[in-house]
């Protein structure tokens, strides 16, 4: 027999629950599509010229039937990590996303996109190639696609990188998963004296998916294996 299941803990401090989202053993969208889905065929490129590894997305089978996943891809390792720009999307990712999200609601496929960045892109080259109008055109365009959509914030939700994904149907966290409007140290490098303050702004900001279930922002917790999703 297998051995009982430890007693639930208490719930975690808002902060701890941000280093638990952050934590690098976290299933990743690539490993989601391994472990949940069947059959998955990437789909590259945003037509434009570019396809950006921080966003992966193709067809897949979800219990037999068909649907378009669309994920935020950070990694496990450091080489993994720089590799796919730590799950923060350029522009051409967005582009890339909404170009898949289109072709389902063509194909008359559910989406289901996998929410996990800190956020978007903040470097200069993505501001100089559109990135706020890439993520507003996403976000538009999500609240209208004529084909369902579920979101599963699965890790990190990080602001407007996360909101390109993230405008659906159905929004699910993940039990240990944090979902906010800025990260706990911007907001605290904005609202305190500095970064180090993020443990507070992380209690301030109601972040986790309980607040969140209980503030109507997301519409369900997924539960984790004990401890978390990362064992």
């Amino acid at each position: 027999a297998s051995p009982p299941r430890p007693a639930a803990p208490e719930p975690r401090d808002a902060w701890e629950t941000v280093r638990v989202a952050r934590h690098p053993g976290r299933p990743t969208t690539l490993d989601y599509l391994e472990t949940a889905f069947d059959g998955f065929v990437e789909l590259h490129g945003d037509r434009l010229g570019a396809d950006c590894p921080a966003i992966v997305g193709g067809v897949a089978r979800l219990d037999g039937r068909p649907v378009m996943v669309i994920g935020h891809q950070k990694g496990h390792t450091t080489a993994e990590l720089v590799a796919r720009n730590f799950g923060m999307a350029s522009p051409a990712g967005h582009r890339k996303a909404l170009r898949l999200a289109r072709l389902a609601a063509r194909l008359r496929l559910p989406v289901v996109t996998l929410v996990d960045t800190p956020g978007a892109d903040p470097g200069v080259t993505a501001e100089q190639q559109g990135q706020a109008a890439a993520i507003a055109e996403n976000i538009l365009a999500m609240s209208v696609l004529p084909t369902p959509v579920v979101a599963v914030v699965t890790g990190e939700g990080g602001s407007g990188g996360a909101l390109a994904l993230a405008v659906a149907d159905r929004v699910l966290m993940l039990e240990h998963a944090v979902y906010s409007v800025i990260s706990p140290e911007g907001c605290a490098a904005i609202l305190w004296p500095d970064s180090s303050a993020a443990p507070q702004a992380a209690r301030a900001l109601r972040l986790t998916g309980a607040d969140l279930c209980r503030l109507g922002v997301v519409d369900e917790l997924v539960p984790e294996p004990y401890p978390a999703a990362h064992g």
